[in-house]
């Protein structure tokens, strides 16, 4: 079985894939390591249950509201000029908030990769399991984007 980290760096490289999760992210408030996650486990051939998934939706939601969230407003903010600020600083800064963003999201990746059970019962789709996850972690499941996400990530 490949590990979840290795897996999602390559399906994000992969055309459309990092386009439909900022979308999913952006416009509809969706946890991209958690989209990720989704799919990983569908393409792993891996069951998810209803607790696994509620486990791994209140995961994100700890790690989002404590660190990757604050870290990426942190970033965004710091992405343009700001006054009476030098922009060379402001950007060294701001690729240093970049990396622990990542170091954030790794740690929540490794966390919901913990998870997941052994096989046990049958496989998800990935459109299956990005709609499930979707399902307890919003109150809207944006079916058309997650149809989009699900075409576009590898097996």
């Amino acid at each position: 079985m490949s590990g979840f980290w290795d897996w999602a760096l390559v399906a994000y490289r992969a055309p459309g894939v990092s386009e439909a999760c900022l979308t999913l992210q952006d416009t509809h408030g969706h946890n991209v390591p958690l989209l990720l996650w989704a799919g990983w486990t569908a393409a792993m051939g891996l069951a998810l249950d209803e607790e696994t998934i509620e486990a791994a939706c209140d995961a994100a939601r700890a790690w989002d509201g404590a660190a990757v969230g604050p870290l990426r407003a942190v970033r965004r903010t710091l992405k343009g000029p700001i006054p009476d600020i030098g922009d060379a600083g402001r950007e060294a800064l701001r690729e240093q908030v970049k990396v622990i963003e990542l170091a954030a999201e790794r740690a929540l990746m490794s966390d919901l990769e913990a998870l997941v059970p052994a096989a046990s019962g049958p496989a998800m789709s990935k459109l299956e399991a990005l709609v499930e996850v979707a399902r307890v972690w919003a109150r809207v499941v944006p079916r058309p984007a997650l149809a989009a996400l699900a075409e576009r990530l590898p097996a």
